[in-house]
């Protein structure tokens, strides 16, 4: 297929994968437009990056079928990977040797003509410039961190795949990290993200929460905590375990969660949430509001009622 510039990076209907008798990707149909940032979250285990490499030509699905930046999954993948760059949780690259050691292999591999200029150039656009004779070894966290995205942007792809790419990496460099995302998506470039991070998925254009295989909700931010219909009430004060446990006994409780010296309540109908928390903070020094249910109030609500690939709850 010629891949025109179709207005979709990734469309995809129905894709399963099993291992073994693990239905570990479950009808799973998306779409991603070309230059978003479109994030993945869920519980380990739940098919994230199974179902990212299926969407990628990575892997063959069972079944299923769809295109990766206009070509079909299945049938051309190569033409796919060749369009893909991969970066993986666990940093893989070489620490004996410098940072431009380590591009230059790898522009080796992708058999890259002019190696050297598409180095410079990577080195320039993502700041390695100044550190690019420095040992791997002996970089931080981030740096290694902007080494693996400069491996995988050596060869100019359309679509990023990152899996988890900030895990252990200190705040300062993860806010960098995602600047620097939302830089090439604006150049047009489409960036699958899988992330345990709030506020990560905050900075997506567009999320898909799936949870031990299926595909719960899907959508810009706002429209994920839209589709859970969830009212919320924060309470302030001491003693709110305790308080936690006595709420969850009262009709109209779906879920308690402490934030610090923070409890959020929430439930799917208002009046009677309202009534629970009045009677339980009525003789108490505690300080009630009700707020805008938070995205992380609803992944841990839906992540509650999800069921694992062997049927049990979690």
């Amino acid at each position: 297929m010629n891949p025109a510039a179709p207005a979709l990076a990734i469309d995809v209907h129905g894709l399963n994968k099993h291992f073994g008798d693990k239905h570990v990707v479950n009808d799973v149909t998306l779409q991603v437009a070309r230059g978003e940032i479109f994030g993945f979250l869920g519980p380990n285990g739940s098919g994230k990056t199974t179902s990212i490499r299926m969407m990628c030509g990575l892997l063959t699905p069972d079944s299923g079928s769809g295109t990766c930046l206009g070509y079909d999954i299945i049938r051309e993948s190569a033409e796919i990977k060749r369009r893909v760059g991969y970066m993986t949780q666990r940093f893989s690259y070489w620490e004996d040797l410098t940072i431009r050691e380590n591009l230059d292999f790898v522009a080796r591999v992708y058999e890259m003509k002019n190696r050297r200029e598409a180095v410079d150039r990577t080195l320039e656009s993502l700041g390695l410039q100044s550190r690019s004779n420095q040992l791997t070894g002996a970089l931080s966290g981030g740096w290694k961190q902007r080494l693996a995205l400069a491996a995988c942007m050596l060869h100019e792809p359309q679509l990023l795949l990152l899996d988890e790419p900030t895990a252990g990496v200190d705040p300062s460099a993860r806010r960098d990290f995602w600047e620097e995302l939302h830089r090439l998506a604006e150049r047009g470039i489409s960036v699958l993200v899988s992330t345990h991070y709030m506020d990560e998925a905050e900075r997506c254009h567009k999320l898909a929460y799936i949870a031990y295989g299926k595909l719960l909700a899907k959508g810009t931010a706002q429209e994920v905590i839209r589709s859970q219909g969830l009212a919320t009430f924060a309470i302030h004060g001491a003693q709110l375990s305790e308080l936690s446990q006595r709420l969850r006994a009262l009709p109209g409780v779906e879920q308690t969660v402490l934030f610090s010296s923070t409890l959020h309540v929430s439930g799917s109908d208002p009046e009677p949430l309202g009534r629970a928390v009045r009677q339980a903070t009525a003789n108490g020094e505690w300080r009630v509001e009700k707020i805008d249910t938070g995205l992380e109030d609803v992944f841990i609500y839906m992540m509650s009622r999800s069921t694992d690939n062997y049927g049990a709850r979690r």
